[in-house]
């Protein structure tokens, strides 16, 4: 793995620690007797809920390669102008 992927991936791992209601997608075969949609359910709140949760995860994707480009740009500019970055 790449120094920037492994970075990133620690970032994320970070970003999901501090989650206090992390949510996971639900499968299809959720309800009672493994039946598709619980037997009965709605497919399209089973898919919008999964919609949600799946932002959810790339909103944290997209805010760990932020943070990771930050971080890059910050010791790119402490290194080139030999001191500490200006406030």
């Amino acid at each position: 793995m790449s120094d920037r992927r492994q970075r990133i991936h620690s970032l994320v791992i970070a970003l999901l620690a501090h989650q206090s209601d992390l949510e996971l997608l639900d499968d299809d075969r959720s309800g009672p007797g493994g039946h598709p949609l619980g037997g009965g359910g709605d497919a399209g709140n089973w898919l919008e809920r999964n919609r949600r949760v799946v932002q959810r995860y790339q909103s944290l994707v997209r805010s760990a390669v932020t943070l990771d480009a930050l971080i890059e740009q910050e010791l790119g500019s402490d290194q080139l102008g030999g001191g500490a970055p200006s406030a």
